[in-house]
């Protein structure tokens, strides 16, 4: 036998206390009557009495009431059964671009900042699938690995900035191989792969890598963040406080332009799908309508033993104790009542 809240019986310390108690109460009761006058006599004149035996039996009806009470707020509990539980989900690697063009402001407070808030949310909606962060801008690497530990990968999410991945530029394509390298190899299918980027992509062969994934059977969902006209890369100091924009080596202002095109062949080719961002929308929850729909594998399987509660063998007869107890005080009484003045 066991118990599930075993801490409840801490209380049974209470039980030598009130016994005594008790014991205490009744002597001094007893004084009291020997001062007032002869113990037999006034036990005899009081028809309501109820002796020294009879408080004894009440006093043991109730403190087993209250042990048996305790025992069963503690949740004894034999007898048990295995069980197996299995979790099913898909693996999900996040590709987040963290290059320079993600500090445009398009899209508030800044592209990059706003991609994060919306990947959060989307983890928190995910349930049994196995989740991964992958960074990226002039190179890429994977800022946490699968897991189905969401805490953990929200928690790596929240400190990637534009120095995670510290080479310049956007290589998609070195972003969708080293991606392909953190799936389970082997599998064609329970592998999606979500990519948040400008787009603007700096000779990585990204169609390339695209068609290597569709071949591991990666389905590759885009999100294109900014503008197609272009938005200016502001230049913070550590204050906050605005300092100018990037500008290339001629000077001229550098416009970060969203490429679609490569991003909608990208998912074509894995047969994903390509979400524009829709002012400060990262489209996600479409994407997580797709996950959804998806053929689930096994991820984790675990066996456990379920033990059975047994509380009621203990509650019941501390119901029935605390009854007796209740109503064996009042026979002596009501059997006065009944016998009249001349009994």
């Amino acid at each position: 036998m066991k118990f599930a809240d075993p801490n409840w019986l801490y209380l049974l310390i209470i039980i030598p206390l009130l016994a005594l108690f008790s014991a205490w109460a009744g002597r001094r009761r007893q004084k009291a009557i020997e001062r007032f006058g002869n113990p037999l006599i006034l036990q005899k004149l009081s028809t309501s009495s109820s002796g020294l035996k009879k408080p004894a039996r009440k006093l043991i009806l109730f403190l087993s009431g209250v042990l048996f009470l305790i025992l069963a707020l503690a949740r004894p509990q034999w007898g048990a059964r295995m069980l197996t539980i299995q979790r099913q989900g898909i693996d999900i690697m996040i590709g987040l671009d963290t290059s320079k063009s993600m500090l445009a402001e398009d899209i508030k407070p800044c592209r990059l900042e706003r991609a994060k808030h919306e990947i959060a949310s989307l983890i928190d909606k995910l349930r049994g699938d196995r989740i991964g962060l992958l960074c990226f801008a002039g190179d890429s690497l994977i800022q946490c690995p699968l897991t189905l530990d969401h805490a953990a990968a929200k928690t790596l999410l929240k400190i990637i900035d534009t120095q995670t991945a510290p080479l310049g530029g956007t290589a998609i394509g070195q972003a969708i191989q080293t991606a392909r390298k953190a799936f389970v190899q082997g599998e064609q299918k329970y592998k999606v792969l979500i990519l948040l980027t400008d787009g603007e992509d700096h000779n990585s062969q990204p169609i390339e890598a695209a068609r290597e994934a569709a071949k591991d059977g990666i389905k590759i969902y885009t999100i294109g963040i900014g503008s197609k006209t272009g938005e200016p890369i502001p230049i913070r100091d550590q204050n906050g406080a605005h300092l100018g924009y990037q500008k290339d080596q001629s000077g001229r202002i550098i416009m970060s332009k969203l490429d679609e095109a490569t991003l909608e062949k990208i998912a074509t080719i894995t047969g994903g799908k390509y979400y524009p961002a829709s002012g400060a929308e990262m489209a996600l929850d479409k994407v997580y309508q797709e996950i959804a729909n998806m053929e689930k594998k096994t991820l984790q399987s675990k066996k456990y033993l379920q033990y059975e509660d047994r509380f009621g063998y203990f509650l019941f007869p501390a119901l029935c104790l605390f009854l007796m107890e209740f109503f064996f005080g009042d026979q002596r009484k009501k059997k006065a009542q009944r016998g009249g003045r001349f009994e």
